[in-house]
């Protein structure tokens, strides 16, 4: 069984393999789509094909729409390349669950797939003239959150962002200048409403799309290379709405590859990029998902609403983002994966059966966090972290690692952990010196920065930014030392860039240090520390 539109006319054998397949008439979408296109989505990799796509082919399949998705690449081309055109745009979804089951369904409403750049002219030419469609509705995006950024760690622009500044909408590089050209093409040609929506996985993705667009069309207009009138339509036009997307759809597995080659199912082989994107003809994923859309869209929407994603207000979106990206599920992940890595795990679910660790992150999102977790209504943060803690976290099929958790940690503890910090200064009835598990974590990363596990022996800390800054601060310190740290350990513990807050400020200092002497004090110390006080 190949992956591709002439070996899905022989049904019956795709059927009695268990792999879903779609009913309606995938030609008549197609002439739909081409003809008046409402939904373009950019960034072509897994999040996209395991959920946004499944989400349309729900739709299709329930004669709720009639037009499929367009998708544009504009990063990485071998994508469309080596996945998309070879398997006539279709994907495999392989959904699993933590019951040991798997479900497998082709995914094929991607109607067409093309490359984001000037250099492919067939392609750039086809991606204007959906543009220029009025019919079109929705431009999407999982870009990742660096996609967005036009500056670097210093708040200067890129060199490159300044050149594409400089060369306009007919010559430039980065892929959200070409976006901005597309949507300048529109201006120019229709001048019709359109919803630009990032749903990638980071705090007000809507807001990070909207500064980028405009502040490249302000340089375009101030260089007068665009019309003036352009930054008007984009005011009035064009909206950006904010989401909160969740689902964990990871690296491709080879224990995936290994449940397909026994169906008989050929197109397995995993490619790495050039630009070391892992993807396949399948994607892997859990089942629980959620996305919440801010619904503003001047031009009308697909109405995915049918297929499970809620839409509601911008100040919703912004409470259900707060409430997993503070509570519910960011902070638990963390957690695991800071002493995963100390604790030598090499899977998520693992770590759930280790007693001290399941015990911990119970502490941290039940007991800590809830107290001051911020409520949307309209998914309630007890169910959701019920799901995260008794579901999601410990399904055994989920091949998520604590190293790839833990990667950019130092960006991630001031909005994870920090928040809740705040929460409990800001809250009369609450102190927070009552937190004692938070605390523990942060002692828990800083020992994480000495690349050593608990058996002393050296790992190598995933890919982080201030990795080069802070590493050196615990440099000389070894297992052993008794101490005291804190001459070494103050430039840590006070910069509220990484923590959210100054630690000493807040009176968690001590307690941190505390813990870091304990967790350093021996080989073995960390399992014994978290027994001392989780047992």
């Amino acid at each position: 069984m190949k992956l591709n539109l002439q070996e899905l006319n022989n049904r019956e054998q795709w059927i009695n393999k268990g792999y879903g397949l779609s009913t309606y008439d995938r030609d008549k979408v197609v002439n739909n789509t081409l003809a008046n296109p409402k939904w373009v989505h950019f960034g072509a990799g897994n999040i996209f094909r395991g959920f946004p796509a499944a989400l349309m082919q729900n739709l299709l399949e329930n004669d709720e729409e009639d037009t499929g998705i367009i998708v544009g690449e504009g990063f990485d081309f071998e994508i469309i390349d080596k996945i998309y055109t070879p398997h006539d745009n279709l994907s495999l979804l392989v959904t699993l669950n933590s019951d040991g089951t798997i479900e497998k369904k082709v995914i094929d409403s991607l109607v067409a797939s093309y490359k984001c750049d000037y250099q492919f002219k067939d392609d750039w030419k086809k991606l204007n003239d959906v543009f220029s469609a009025k019919s079109l509705e929705m431009v999407s995006f999982t870009i990742t959150e660096k996609g967005y950024s036009l500056v670097d760690g210093n708040n200067k622009y890129y060199n490159i962002a300044i050149e594409d500044f400089n060369n306009g909408p007919n010559n430039s590089k980065l892929f959200l200048s070409k976006l901005t050209a597309l949507v300048y093409n529109r201006f120019k040609t229709v001048n019709w409403p359109l919803a630009l929506v990032s749903m990638d996985n980071c705090s007000h993705n809507g807001e990070k799309l909207e500064n980028a667009v405009k502040t490249i069309a302000r340089e375009w207009v101030n260089n007068k290379l665009v019309d003036k009138e352009f930054l008007e339509y984009l005011n009035s036009k064009v909206s950006f709405p904010w989401s909160m997307i969740d689902k964990i759809t990871p690296r491709p597995d080879a224990s995936v590859v290994e449940m397909l080659k026994k169906d008989g199912f050929e197109d397995t082989e995993i490619i790495v990029t050039e630009k070391n994107t892992w993807i396949a003809p399948f994607v892997n994923a859990e089942k629980p998902q959620y996305l919440v859309i801010e619904d503003d869209f001047p031009n009308g929407r697909v109405a995915l609403e049918k297929s499970g994603v809620f839409f509601t207000s911008r100040d919703t979106v912004n409470k259900i983002e707060k409430m997993k990206v503070c509570t519910c599920l960011n902070p638990l992940h963390t957690t695991l994966a800071i002493f995963g890595c100390l604790l030598s795990h090499t899977l998520i679910s693992e770590e759930m059966k280790d007693p001290q660790l399941k015990k911990l992150v119970e502490i941290i999102g039940y007991e800590e966090g809830m107290k001051v977790v911020v409520d949307p209504k309209i998914i309630e943060p007890k169910a959701f972290i019920d799901e995260v803690l008794n579901i999601r976290f410990p399904n055994p099929f989920m091949p998520d690692t604590p190293q790839r958790i833990a990667c950019d940690t130092s960006q991630k503890l001031s909005i994870r952990f920090g928040e809740t910090i705040k929460a409990y200064e800001n809250d009369k009835n609450l102190n927070v010196k009552d937190l004692k598990y938070i605390p523990l974590v942060f002692a828990g990363w800083i020992r994480y920065l000495m690349g050593k596990n608990d058996d002393g022996i050296d790992f190598v800390p995933s890919p982080d930014p201030l990795l080069e800054t802070v590493m050196p601060i615990v440099k000389d310190i070894k297992i052993g030392d008794k101490g005291p740290f804190e001459d070494i350990l103050k430039p840590l513990l006070t910069n509220d860039k990484i923590f959210g807050v100054n630690l000493y400020d807040v009176g968690l200092a001590p307690l941190v240090l505390q813990y870091f002497s304990e967790l350093v004090a021996k080989k073995g110390a960390i399992r014994e520390t978290l027994k001392k006080y989780l047992d």
